[in-house]
């Protein structure tokens, strides 16, 4: 059997062949968190303060679970993230108003054929749809990657699946 899509967008990412089980390192294209940044900026702060982010360029921070603020707690947690983006020089930051992360993502060119992304949301695997690898991490995950700039995966198996017979109409 051929390569799979996974297969093919690692090899293309870190340059030589991978194989199915295989663990493998790569720097994801993107990472993506929204208004949950804020208690990923928590935890960096607990392990050393006025800590940088490995690749500022690759964090996408979308502010648009929580908005407008319900709360004085919610709001402070958008201002200490606006502070955040600011201190570090993240460049892809997109503040109350300028639309969901999943729709921010294709409408800025960041979720492309061949691309890895990931995200501290279970919908990041939406990405897909435009030919690239994504999927969901943890918040701790994401600190991790803030930090060091990669992440582990484990090349999945792929299953051949066979349909018989006729599909109804519309199928």
């Amino acid at each position: 059997m051929g390569k799979t899509f996974i297969q093919k967008i690692f090899e293309q990412k870190m340059g030589k062949p991978v194989n199915e089980g295989e663990i493998v390192f790569v720097q994801p294209d993107y990472i993506l968190t929204h208004d949950n940044s804020a208690a990923i900026i928590k935890k960096l702060s607990q392990v050393k303060e006025g800590i940088k982010v490995k690749y500022p360029d690759r964090i996408v921070i979308v502010l648009d679970h929580v908005i407008p603020a319900a709360s004085a707690k919610t709001a402070n947690n958008h201002k200490e993230i606006r502070e955040f983006v600011k201190a570090q020089h993240i460049t892809h930051f997109y503040d109350i108003g300028r639309g969901i992360c999943h729709q921010v993502l294709p409408e800025m060119g960041l979720a492309k054929p061949g691309s890895i992304i990931v995200g501290s949301d279970s919908h990041t695997c939406t990405y897909g749809a435009f030919g690239a690898f994504s999927t969901g991490i943890d918040r701790t995950e994401a600190a991790g990657i803030w930090i060091t700039g990669d992440t582990w995966f484990k090349i999945p198996q792929s299953y051949k699946i066979t349909l018989e017979g006729r599909f109804q109409q519309r199928v």
